[in-house]
C-alpha cells in the first residue's frame, strides 16, 4: 500500500499558500534546499507536476490546485481532530461550529446563537449558512456541531442525528408606517388585495401561507417573492408591500427596520429546530442555544 507523507504534503500546501519556496521556508523555518527536495519527492511519489515552473514564478498546475484543495481540508480536519480530542475547546475557549438553514430570519439565528456567546468560558462560533440536506451531510459527518432549521430532518434515523424542537411562534404581518396604518383596521381580511411580499415556493412559511390564504378565500397581489427573508424585509421598508415574519421576533423587526405591525396571524405556527449527532445535548453551548429558545425566544409561543 502507498503510503503519503504528510510532512511533504504541509510543505506543498505551505509553498502553494505563500507564493514561493522562499517565503515557505520562513514560515516552516527550513532551508530553501530542503523544502525544494521535499516537494520532489511528493511529486515524484504522486507522479505529476504540482506546480508549472515555467511560469513566473510558482504557479499551480490544475492537479497541483485540486491537491491543494484536498491538503487544505486534511489539515483543517487535522485541526478539528485536535479541538475534538481536548473536548471541542480551543487555545481561546470552545468551538461551536454552526450551521443555518438558509431560509432562516437571520434575527431569529442571531436570537437563537447569541446565548452561547453569553457563556463564562468564552466560545468562538463559526456559521456556515446553506440548504438543509447539505448541512444535514455536514452535520451526519462532524464538519459542524449544529443545524438550526425550521424542519426537522426527514432523515434521521439514516444520518443518525436527532432533531430537537426549540420552540414555535406565530406569524406576523408588517410594513412601513403608511401602508400598514391602510391595512391595520380590518385585518386580517384587509389583505385580500393587499401588496405582499413572499417567500419562495417550496419554503416551509410560503407553504403555510398559501394554506391559510387559500382556506380564507384571500387573493393577494403579489409584488415580489424572495429566497433572502432579509432581502424582503429591506423590500418592505421602503413600502413595496407587507412581509411576514416569527412574531417571536417582532420588537426586533419594528425597531431594526423601522416598519409597524399590522397584524397576526395566529392559526399560522411556525417551528424551529436544532439538529445534533447528540440525542441528549451535552455540548454547553448548544445547551445554551436551546435553553434560552424554549426559556425566553419562543416561551409565549
Amino acid at each position: 500500500m502507498d503510503w503519503l507523507n504528510y510532512h511533504h504534503l504541509l510543505y506543498f500546501h505551505t509553498i502553494a499558500r505563500e507564493g514561493s519556496i522562499a517565503q515557505a521556508s520562513k514560515v516552516l523555518r527550513l532551508a530553501q534546499a530542503t523544502i525544494s527536495g521535499q516537494l520532489k519527492l511528493l511529486e515524484e511519489q504522486l507522479g505529476v507536476s504540482l506546480f508549472d515552473r515555467k511560469a513566473r514564478g510558482l504557479a499551480l498546475t490544475d492537479v497541483g490546485r485540486k491537491v491543494f484543495r484536498y491538503a487544505d481540508e486534511i489539515f483543517s480536519i487535522g485541526k478539528e481532530l485536535q479541538n475534538s480530542i481536548r473536548g471541542g475547546k480551543s487555545d481561546t475557549g470552545w468551538n461551536l461550529r454552526v450551521g443555518v438553514v438558509d431560509v432562516v430570519p437571520k434575527l431569529i439565528s442571531y436570537r437563537l446563537i447569541e446565548p452561547a456567546l453569553l457563556l463564562p468560558e468564552p466560545v468562538r462560533v463559526v456559521c456556515n449558512e446553506g440548504k438543509h440536506d447539505d448541512l444535514l451531510e455536514q452535520l451526519s459527518r462532524n464538519r459542524i456541531d449544529l443545524v438550526i432549521s425550521d424542519t426537522p430532518s426527514s432523515r434521521a434515523g439514516e444520518l443518525k442525528v436527532f432533531n430537537h424542537l426549540l420552540g414555535e411562534t406565530t406569524v406576523s404581518v408588517f410594513g412601513a408606517p403608511q401602508l400598514a396604518a391602510d391595512f391595520r383596521k380590518g385585518f386580517p381580511a384587509t389583505l385580500n388585495g393587499a401588496p405582499i411580499l413572499l417567500p419562495m415556493r417550496g419554503s416551509v412559511l410560503r407553504g403555510l401561507l398559501d394554506a391559510y390564504f387559500d382556506k380564507h378565500q384571500i387573493t393577494s397581489n403579489v409584488v415580489a417573492e424572495f429566497e433572502d427573508s432579509a432581502l424582503a424585509k429591506v423590500f418592505g421598508q421602503s413600502g413595496h408591500g407587507l412581509f411576514f415574519a416569527p412574531s417571536a421576533i417582532e420588537s426586533e423587526i419594528k425597531r431594526t427596520f423601522e416598519v409597524e405591525l399590522v397584524g397576526r396571524l395566529e392559526s399560522i405556527r411556525e417551528r424551529f429546530f436544532v439538529i445534533s449527532v447528540d440525542r441528549r445535548l451535552k455540548n454547553p453551548a448548544i445547551a445554551a442555544i436551546t435553553e434560552a429558545a424554549r426559556n425566553d425566544l419562543f416561551k409565549r409561543g
